[in-house]
């Protein structure tokens, strides 16, 4: 997964246990696509100080994710739902494909 899409998950997932003042910070750098230094110069910090941040929030939600597993969770569960959704429209034996569905949605309900 690029870095940019895992960065974004991960902020979806855990972006609330930052602080204001990190979460801020991180959201102008990401979303509003704001260089170091015009978020330097709107928080009215160094741009080193913003670049701190940043690796600071980068961390966090990493060990946030080390530790929760939410987004791994997600992603294995979008997954397997959308291998159902390719089993429920497929042609073949329908008995078949009900038993993998079957599996599947057991597998789902086991990681929740």
């Amino acid at each position: 997964m690029n870095k940019i899409l895992e960065q974004s998950l991960l902020y979806d997932f855990y972006g609330e246990l930052l602080n204001e003042h990190r979460r801020r910070i991180y959201e102008a750098s990401m979303f509003e696509d704001l260089s170091l230094g015009e978020i330097a110069e709107s928080e009215g910090i160094s741009r080193q100080a913003v670049h701190d941040v940043l690796k600071k929030c980068e961390k966090a939600l990493d060990e946030y994710e080390s530790k929760l597993h939410l987004v791994e969770r997600f992603l294995k569960i979008k997954g397997e739902v959308t291998e159902i959704e390719k089993l429920a429209s497929s042609e073949g034996d329908a008995v078949s494909r009900l038993n993998d569905i079957a599996k599947i949605a057991t597998s789902v309900l086991g990681e929740l």
